[in-house]
C-alpha cells in the first residue's frame, strides 16, 4: 500500500459553452485523446510550448461521446477511457483546462469552416491549435490539417499540426494500444500509454463467491465494448488516497458460466467496504488466462499461484500507476 502523490491542480471543465474569461485566447490541443496516450501528450505539449511562449493559457479542446460510437453505432466500440478517466488524464498534464463539445449528427456534418468559425473563434476564441496530423473535423472530414493550418493564416491564430509519433518505428495510436490489451500484452500497452491501463469503476456487490474461497473482490462492471483480454492480471488499485496491489479477474469466469464480462479485484493487506466507492484498476501484466477447475480447491491453490506471480510483478514496477488529476465538483 502506498499513498497518492499530490494531484495536479483542479482544471475546468466547459461543457457546450463559451470559454470563460480566464481560458479564452488558449492554445488549444484538438483531439479526441482516447486515452490520452503518448502521441497525444506531444501535441498537449507543442500547445503548452506555443502558450508559454505568447503567454497565454494552453487548453484541450475534445469531443463526446466519442464520434466512432455515433458515426457506427452497430459497431461496438473498445474505449481506452471513458469520459472522465480521460478528463483526469487531461488534467494530470497540466493543461488549464478542456472544452468538451458534444459529437452529435449535428457537428458531423457541419460544414468545416462553419466550425472554425463557430467554435473555435466564437465559443473559444483560441490563440493558436495544435492537431495531431490525421485529424480531421467537418462535413466529410473536409477539415484536414492543411484545411485549418490555412484558415489559421487566414483569420489570425497560429496552427501547428504534428507528426506521428513512433516508438522503435513502432506508431503510437489508439489502436496500437487496443490491438496490445487485446493480446494480454500489458507492457507493450504501458509503453505505448506512458503509464498502465486502468478502468474506473463504481464496487458494486457479487455472488460473495471469493469471500467463501478466502479472496474477498471488489466488483466492477466495465463497459460490454472493452477488449481487454480475458484473464488474470497483476493490478494496482486506487482508492481514494491510497494505493494496494492486487490480483484480478476480468472475463466470464469459466466456473460459474456468467454471461457479462467481470472485473474481480483482490486487493492484498485491505480490510474495509468499497461497496459503492469509485476505484482505479490498473494493470501492470498479464498473470495467465481463464481456466476451469474440477474443484473449489484447486481454484485456490490456483489463486494462491497467481497472487505470488502477481506480487512478484508488481515488485518490478513499485510506483507504476496512472497519471490523474482532480476534477472540480
Amino acid at each position: 500500500m502506498t499513498d497518492v502523490p499530490k494531484p495536479a491542480p483542479v482544471f475546468a471543465v466547459v461543457r457546450d459553452a463559451p470559454a470563460p474569461i480566464s481560458l479564452r485566447g488558449a492554445v488549444t490541443a484538438i483531439g479526441n485523446f482516447d486515452g490520452v496516450h503518448r502521441g497525444h501528450r506531444t501535441v498537449i505539449a507543442a500547445a503548452q510550448a506555443r502558450a508559454a511562449a505568447i503567454g497565454c493559457l494552453a487548453a484541450a479542446l475534445t469531443f463526446e461521446p466519442h464520434p466512432r460510437t455515433v458515426l457506427r453505432p452497430d459497431q461496438p466500440f473498445f474505449r481506452l477511457s471513458d469520459e472522465t478517466t480521460k478528463l483526469r488524464l487531461l488534467a494530470a498534464t497540466g493543461l488549464a483546462g478542456a472544452f468538451i463539445v458534444r459529437f452529435d449528427a449535428a457537428l458531423a456534418s457541419l460544414p468545416a469552416d462553419v466550425f472554425v468559425q463557430e467554435i473555435l473563434i466564437d465559443r473559444l476564441g483560441i490563440a493558436g491549435a495544435v492537431i495531431g496530423f490525421n485529424f480531421h473535423f467537418g462535413s466529410n472530414r473536409e477539415g484536414s490539417p492543411q484545411f485549418l493550418e490555412a484558415e489559421g493564416a487566414r483569420r489570425g491564430f497560429a496552427v501547428d499540426v504534428l507528426p506521428q509519433l513512433e516508438d522503435e518505428g513502432r506508431p503510437v495510436s489508439s489502436q496500437a494500444v487496443r490491438a496490445a490489451l487485446a493480446g494480454g500484452r500489458m507492457v507493450e500497452a504501458a509503453e505505448l500509454l506512458g503509464y498502465p491501463w486502468l478502468i474506473s469503476g463504481t464496487v458494486i456487490h457479487g455472488d460473495k463467491r471469493g469471500r467463501d474461497l478466502g479472496y474477498p473482490t471488489a466488483n466492477i462492471c466495465p463497459d460490454p465494448a472493452c477488449g481487454l483480454r480475458h484473464g488474470i492480471y497483476a493490478v494496482r488499485v486506487g482508492v481514494g488516497g491510497r494505493r494496494y496491489d492486487g490480483v484480478a479477474s476480468f472475463g466470464r469466469r469459466p466456473m460459474y458460466k456468467i454471461e457479462t464480462p467481470l472485473l474481480e479485484a483482490f486487493l492484498f493487506d485491505f480490510n474495509g467496504d468499497l461497496y459503492g466507492l469509485t476505484i482505479d484498476v490498473a494493470f501492470l501484466a498479464f498473470v495467465r488466462d481463464e481456466m476451469r477447475f474440477d474443484s473449489a480447491e484447486t481454484l485456490v491453490r490456483r489463486m494462491d499461484e497467481d497472487s505470488r506471480i502477481a506480487r512478484e510483478a508488481l515488485a518490478r514496477s513499485p510506483d507504476a500507476f496512472p497519471p490523474l488529476g482532480e476534477l472540480a465538483g
